[in-house]
């Protein structure tokens, strides 16, 4: 059986390639980094549990992956580009095959995504995977969840739901057509942080978050950090057809897991919206509502839901 040190030499020394800041890679006390000149450095941290973020049978390689992908996430809705990340490992045993995987589907993402695991630590414990990924930003150009302002058209990447309804297809909760089990599944296991908006998040979002627990919770920080309300429209989210001929709206609204960009702009970047999208059509922005100065409800057809009370995922709860 390897121990740590055997573990970080032979699987993670030479994940992703190397960055021109990068002074001091794996293998000593501490990695060293330089930060480019008029750059500011973002740095972002997630945790990936065995049975609360990914089930305890997903494949080694999907949850790397999803790990990296995640915090990549919480990069692009800051504006950030990714740079370079560390990773902290707690197995159960040391298993050369789920190493291996696991190994494989964390070069595959840090190649992928263009950035280098620069060092970490490995411990034996329950199973779980925690990133801490930093990226680099135009002094001053970092986007906050601080800015939207009355009035300001509220945008999401993508499609709503569809990590959500691949969890609840593999706990047969419902059966879905093969072709979007597919997609659900995909979605559910290998998410796409979207970085490749963030030249559009520098120049014209207000306020921005990526969507982990659920659009109704996520946006809801946005609305307290910059102490405002919203009415989004239930019709206007982007979601598969399968939710909308099953009525199944929560999915989308509550399911989390999806790591679509939920931003927000001023009325007078339209034109710049619909330029986004002709250009970039895999990673279209929908305009679901707008921010109001108080209140938060969802329109549906005449109705109007009071969400002041619904919350997204949260731990501890």
């Amino acid at each position: 059986m390897a121990n740590e040190f055997a573990i970080i030499e032979q699987y993670f020394s030479t994940i992703g390639k190397p960055m021109e800041d990068t002074v001091l890679g794996i293998g000593d006390d501490a990695a060293v980094v330089d930060i480019p000149q008029d750059q500011q450095l973002v740095v972002s941290m997630d945790t990936l549990i065995s049975g609360t973020h990914f089930p305890p049978d997903t494949s080694p390689a999907d949850i790397a992956y999803k790990a990296l992908a995640v915090n990549l996430s919480d990069l692009a809705a800051m504006g950030a580009s990714p740079a370079w990340f560390l990773l902290s490992l707690t197995l159960e045993e040391s298993d050369d095959r789920w190493l291996t995987q696991f190994a494989n589907g964390l070069k595959q993402a840090a190649d992928l995504f263009g950035l280098q695991l620069i060092g970490g630590d490995t411990c034996k414990g329950k199973l779980a995977i925690s990133i801490q990924i930093a990226g680099y930003v135009p002094r001053d150009r970092f986007v906050t969840r601080g800015g939207a302002a009355v009035g300001d058209i509220i945008l999401v990447t993508g499609e709503l739901g569809n990590a959500a309804l691949g969890l609840a297809q593999r706990k047969g909760e419902v059966e879905l057509p093969e072709t979007l089990r597919e997609r659900c599944t995909l979605a559910l296991n290998r998410p796409q942080p979207r970085l490749e908006l963030v030249p559009f998040l520098r120049e014209c979002a207000s306020s921005a978050i990526d969507i982990s627990d659920g659009l109704v919770g996520d946006l809801r920080h946005i609305l307290d950090a910059s102490a405002c309300g919203a009415r989004i429209a239930r019709g206007a989210l982007p979601v598969n057809a399968w939710i909308e001929q099953h009525d199944c709206y929560d999915y989308a609204l509550e399911g989390g897991d999806d790591y679509q960009i939920c931003c927000t702009v001023t009325a007078s970047r339209l034109a710049e919206i619909e330029r986004w999208n002709r250009e970039h059509p895999d990673c279209r922005l929908t305009a679901i509502g707008e921010i109001t100065g108080s209140g938060y409800s969802l329109s549906d057809g005449d109705q109007l839901v009071d969400l002041a009370q619904r919350q997204g995922y949260r731990h501890f709860d």
